[in-house]
């Protein structure tokens, strides 16, 4: 006789609505998930489904539940679009190729060490990080045969990343390297014996920062500009270069000396693509080392006193790039012992750079309103976020006291919220009023809610409110830098690539890089404000090894030790 099915019709309410759902016992946990995910849609990695002790598990033994027919389950997550019917035919994991696996998984391809090229590799994952280079590398015609280096290095980059972006396996950069030594005979040099390590014959181990500046000097040269968003379906910014709009900054340079108190200072302007942070024996955070090497000394002929003098230097940027690049200055060398040295000290550094205090005068009153509203908005933000973490646990407090009810057979048909009995419609659009109240924020409109401290919005109002604030930024940008395409308007930015290097030795270790897994919809920047908000995974790219580390991880890279150290860093401007 055929085994007659144990399938039973409970109740699943969520955000105040009741649905009917089936239960298979003999089905694993996924299955009742997907069934919920079928009439809520809520996907099944948001889904928190309360049962007696706590929330259903993946793992868990479906016959254990003794679900009885009516029960009612308590379900907790943001529902996204419901499931619809596929448009394409549909295309298993199994049967894809590595081109649409890449894209379907949005699995990171790591670079083959080719021979002592962490150097290299570290720096182009970094440097892979900034989607406006993208965007521009595209849009780069020449191929990689022609008679100018420089352009057939950019080319080399395109192809690079194109294929890196069509494969989830460790991708050898051959093509580039090859240019690269072309182009640059430094990285070709052979490694000595002495070098502890490394052996004769092979290559000698390189220096991320120099190859780091000799790409972008590379880019400088051939890759063109992106449009200013007025200009239309323009592909070009003109005259203008890639790295010489997102890139690079200008810096003034003023130039006086105490010894001749009526020598007139003397001005000047000069571009930069990186910040320089020198440590000393007192350097203890990354704003001070850029401080000091912004204010120098130096020694130089005076005209006026007819010899040698002391002056100082005090150099304020200009301008600033939509991605700043700081070089934490750890290997010099050393005279006594005629040897290239690493400095092992500790230096702290910011995941949030406010770089006010590197600017000139005119440049800090031109972002002084974009400055303050960012902040304002921010601030603004962090506390919608704790009002609705506040609201969601109250809500998962209410639930846990619904469930337990729900497990007592006495309570079996019957719906509650808050504590309080209330009979379930069989109207499946249903609401229970009292969980809607203690959920998000009525549609009373976005504006409106911002006046009512205390109160968690609704996804919808959360979403409105963002775009209100997003257009008042922009409309408090200094004219002057709103025309000026690939610039950061407020001094502010957020860390979102490291470059570190391993080891004691300056001309050995190996070099690591450290990206920022930015999250791909707004939905799940909502999930993780809710659920997790000091939660950030970075990518860690250690050659051909891909995986992801939590935000505590880039905390330690501060140095002190052998291990990984900060020794270049990628910010991006805050908007």
């Amino acid at each position: 006789m055929p085994k007659m099915s144990s399938a039973v019709s409970v109740k699943v309410k969520h955000n105040g609505v009741v649905h009917d759902v089936t239960l298979d016992p003999s089905s694993p946990a996924s299955a009742f998930k997907d069934a919920i995910y079928q009439k809520t849609g809520v996907p099944l990695d948001r889904q928190k489904v309360m049962i007696k002790g706590g929330m259903l598990k993946d793992d868990a033994d479906m016959t254990k539940l003794s679900a009885k027919p009516g029960q009612t389950f308590m379900l907790l997550g943001t529902a996204g679009p419901l499931p619809s019917a596929p448009k394409m035919n549909i295309t298993f994991i199994e049967d894809m190729d590595d081109s649409e696996l890449a894209k379907a998984t949005r699995t990171k391809a790591g670079l083959t060490n080719l021979g002592n090229t962490c150097y290299l590799n570290s720096t182009l994952q970094v440097l892979r990080a900034v989607p406006e280079l993208q965007l521009a590398l595209n849009n780069f015609a020449p191929g990689m045969g022609g008679v100018d280096g420089e352009s057939n290095l950019t080319a080399a980059l395109r192809e690079l990343y194109k294929a890196m972006g069509s494969t989830t396996e460790a991708f050898p950069p051959l093509a580039f390297l090859s240019i690269l030594r072309q182009v640059a005979p430094q990285f070709a040099e052979m490694a000595q014996s002495s070098q502890p390590g490394m052996g004769g014959g092979g290559y000698a181990q390189q220096d991320a920062e120099e190859v780091w500046v000799r790409i972008l000097n590379a880019l400088q040269a051939s890759l063109g500009g992106l449009p200013a968003s007025s200009a239309g379906g323009s592909t070009s910014g003109g005259n203008t270069k890639f790295v010489e709009q997102f890139m690079t900054g200008r810096i003034t340079v003023k130039r006086s000396t105490a010894e001749a108190a009526s020598e007139e200072p003397t001005y000047g302007e000069e571009p930069f693509s990186v910040l320089q942070c020198n440590i000393s024996s007192s350097t203890n955070e990354m704003t001070s080392g850029i401080l000091d090497s912004l204010n120098q000394q130096l020694e130089k002929h005076s005209d006026t006193l007819g010899r040698t003098a002391v002056y100082d230097e005090v150099r304020r940027v200009d301008r600033l790039p939509a991605y700043l690049t700081t070089h934490f200055v750890r290997f010099y060398w050393r005279r006594d012992i005629n040897k290239k040295t690493k400095i092992m000290r500790k230096v702290k550094f910011p995941f949030d750079l406010d770089v006010t205090p590197f600017l000139s005068g005119a440049l800090k009153e031109k972002i002084a309103p974009a400055h303050a509203k960012i902040l304002s908005v921010e601030k603004d933000r962090d506390e919608r976020a704790k009002n609705r973490r506040k609201a969601k646990a109250q809500r998962e407090k209410d639930v846990k006291s619904d469930a337990a009810k729900n497990a007592d057979p006495a309570s079996l048909g019957t719906a509650t919220s808050g504590g309080i009995d209330a009979p379930i419609s069989s109207d499946p659009r249903a609401t229970d009023q009292t969980e809607e109240r203690m959920g998000n924020a009525s549609s009373t409109g976005a504006v409106d809610a911002k006046s009512q401290p205390g109160q968690a919005l609704s996804d919808e109002d959360e979403r409105a409110l963002r775009a209100k604030e997003d257009a008042d930024v922009k409309a408090s940008v200094h004219p002057d830098l709103a025309k000026d395409t690939g610039c950061n308007y407020s001094g502010l930015y957020e860390l979102v690539g490291v470059v570190t290097h391993k080891g004691a030795a300056a001309d050995a270790g190996h070099y690591i890089s450290w990206v920022r897994k930015d999250l791909e919809s707004d939905e799940e920047a909502l999930q993780r404000i809710t659920e997790k908000p000091d939660e950030q995974e970075w990518y860690k790219f250690d050659d051909d090894r891909v995986s992801t580390v939590s935000k505590d991880k880039i905390r330690a890279l501060d140095g002190g030790g052998e291990d990984s150290v900060a020794y270049i860093l990628l910010y991006r401007s805050k908007k």
